[in-house]
């Protein structure tokens, strides 16, 4: 009975987890999209609107002061790599979160490769430029690929045993 119930909860936790993978493929097609539509100056202006109310009320709030600092640095060349990435990203991240919830099993070790791809390149990011964000994400991301592996073995498993109980057809 135990051992069910906490099947039960790995697959819920597995489920939401690929959800919220698939929302944040979704936040990243629209990031891209709109640094494609708008220059660095919208953008920085954008921030300043944004961040406005918060300067006026604490003039040295970390976060804020951070990004305005980080969008009047923005360049045209930095805005297109990171359309670029976030639209791939993005895209490639859509599709397979949409095919694992289709149960497509091809999807599972594209999606478990496509995570540890990009783990490696957050662990490099972290030891070049260290933030707790993307230490967030990058646990976050290794947690789905552990429960996508779990999901993917039991997922092979039971079309395994389907196909070995199904009758054979005649060619």
């Amino acid at each position: 009975m135990e051992v069910t119930r906490r099947r039960r909860l790995l697959d819920l936790v597995f489920w939401i987890s690929l959800i919220l993978k698939g929302l944040d493929g979704v936040l990243e097609l629209i990031g891209g999209v709109l640094l494609l539509v708008l220059t660095p100056a919208q953008i920085s202006t954008i921030v300043q609107v944004l961040t406005q109310h918060e300067l006026s009320e604490d003039p040295s709030d970390l976060i804020a002061n951070a990004l305005v600092r980080f969008a009047a640095s923005l360049d045209v060349s930095a805005t297109l790599f990171g359309a670029i990435y976030l639209l791939l990203h993005g895209a490639v991240k859509v599709v397979l979160v949409v095919a694992v919830l289709r149960d497509r099993l091809w999807a599972y070790p594209w999606l478990i490769g496509f995570l540890l791809v990009f783990i490696g390149y957050q662990v490099y990011d972290m030891v070049v430029h260290f933030t707790w964000g993307m230490l967030l994400l990058t646990l976050f991301d290794a947690f789905i690929v552990v429960l996508t592996a779990r999901e993917y073995r039991l997922h092979r498993a039971r079309h395994q045993a389907r196909e070995a109980t199904a009758p054979v057809r005649e060619q």
